[in-house]
C-alpha cells in the first residue's frame, strides 16, 4: 500500500524558510515521480516542484523557482522541500503525491493517484 505523510508544516513570519518533509512507504523511488502542491482556500491546487529520482530531473513552478529546493532522500524513502524566503503568498496547504513515472513531461496535479494528508504553512506578514 502506498503512503505518504507530510510533516514540518507551521507558523512563520515573512522572510523565513520552513524545510517540508514526506516519509513514504509502499513503492520504490526510481519508478515514480514525486512532487509537492499547495492549495489555499479557493484557489485550484497547484505544482510548486516534482522531481523524478530515475534521471535527478527536477521542475518548479515560477512562483517559487530560486526560492524552493527540491530533494529526496531514497534510501530513507524521503521527499523534501526547502523553503526559504518565504512571502504571505506562500500561506496554503501543502502535499506531496507520488505517481507511477519513468520520463516525459511531469503530470499535471490531477493525475496523481497517491496524496499525503495534507500540512498547513501559515507565512505572517
Amino acid at each position: 500500500e502506498v503512503q505518504l505523510v507530510e510533516s514540518g508544516g507551521g507558523l512563520v513570519q515573512a522572510g523565513g524558510s520552513l524545510r517540508l518533509s514526506c516519509a513514504t512507504s509502499g513503492f520504490t523511488f526510481d519508478d515514480y515521480a514525486l512532487g509537492w502542491f499547495r492549495q489555499a482556500p479557493g484557489v485550484e491546487r497547484e505544482a510548486l516542484s516534482c522531481i523524478r529520482s530515475a534521471d535527478s530531473t527536477t521542475y518548479y513552478a515560477n512562483s517559487v523557482k530560486g526560492r524552493f529546493t527540491i530533494s529526496s532522500d531514497n534510501a530513507r524513502n524521503t521527499l523534501y522541500l526547502q523553503m526559504n524566503s518565504l512571502k504571505p503568498e506562500d500561506t496554503a496547504v501543502y502535499y506531496c503525491a507520488a505517481i507511477p513515472h519513468l520520463g516525459g513531461e511531469f503530470p499535471p496535479w490531477y493525475e496523481y493517484p497517491y496524496w499525503g494528508q495534507g500540512t498547513q504553512v501559515t507565512v505572517s506578514s
